[in-house]
């Protein structure tokens, strides 16, 4: 029997960055990949930076060429940090990228995600906009999981969303202790249904976390340049956002947003003939 396929698909979450290992990145995917059998093959096609448009064009093709048996597709996050950011294009996107995978036999992996602004601590008025934009993502793949008979995992929150040693110093990735927990978390639902053999990964890392001043090393280099390209994107767009939070807030009619973010999602779902989300 040829040893059991397994593709990991979206971004930096899923490439491994915070987990670093040699010159590169692990990260949960790979981790994941020990724990599903005797044999596995192993590939991943994430890429960071990647959004829901990244995944359909470049990575589907890669992925489908492989003849996967298990895939996991976890992005969005970017999405929602772009100034083009568009519910109906995501769902479209990430449904064609369900779908072909389904249609050729392979089992799909998903993930909601928390969102960033809490993340990364913004204020209420910046964070308000991303959460609702998060929300919109995660309520999309939870529908779109249930239709293709996706494991889900539901990682948007509990405890080790606001544990900081499960981080790294950019507040957005998992360390290699976070990883190795979506690791952990993976397998368990797998092996649940009885269809991970292999031992689970462990939940200790293999490293040290990094101290405060290689945190703030990091932030003062390679991290600035990661908050300015995407800022360059985003800031003015989050500025307006925020501007607007402030006025409904002022108004009494914030409430009005979310009805809005709601109205989105259920069109976005509609226009691919799925049932609402809840």
């Amino acid at each position: 029997m040829r040893p059991l396929r397994f593709v990991a698909l979206g971004d930096s979450l899923t490439e491994g960055v915070g987990d670093p290992v040699g010159d590169g990145w692990r990260g949960w995917a790979a981790l994941l990949a020990d724990g599903l059998g005797p044999a596995v093959e192993f590939t991943n096609l994430a890429v960071s930076g990647a959004q829901t448009r990244d995944v359909l064009e470049r990575q589907l093709p890669a992925g489908l060429a492989l003849r996967s048996d298990v895939v996991s597709v976890v992005v969005g996050v970017n999405d929602t940090l772009r100034c083009t950011f568009d519910i109906h294009a995501v769902a479209a996107r990430l449904d064609a990228v369900y779908a072909a995978f389904t249609e050729q036999g392979a089992l799909l992996l998903t993930a909601c995600l928390p969102d960033p602004g809490a993340m990364l601590g913004l204020p209420g008025a910046l964070a308000s906009p991303l959460a609702r934009r998060q929300r919109a993502v995660n309520s999309v793949v939870h529908a779109l999981s249930e239709r293709y008979g996706a494991v889900h995992l539901h990682a948007a929150e509990g405890a080790w969303i606001t544990d900081r040693a499960m981080w790294s110093a950019d507040r957005l990735h998992p360390g290699e202790r976070g990883h190795r927990q979506l690791a952990v978390r993976f397998h368990a639902v797998l092996a649940e249904a009885g269809l991970a053999t292999g031992a689970a990964p462990s939940p200790e890392p293999e490293s040290p976390q990094p101290t405060t001043s290689a945190s703030l090393w990091w932030l003062a280099t390679a991290g600035t340049g990661w908050v300015a390209r995407r800022c360059t994107d985003l800031l003015p767009q989050l500025l307006r956002l925020a501007a607007d939070e402030m006025r409904h807030r002022a108004r009494g009619t914030s409430a009005r947003l979310d009805l809005g973010a709601t109205a989105a999602v259920s069109a976005a779902l509609s226009a691919l003939s799925l049932p609402e989300a809840a």
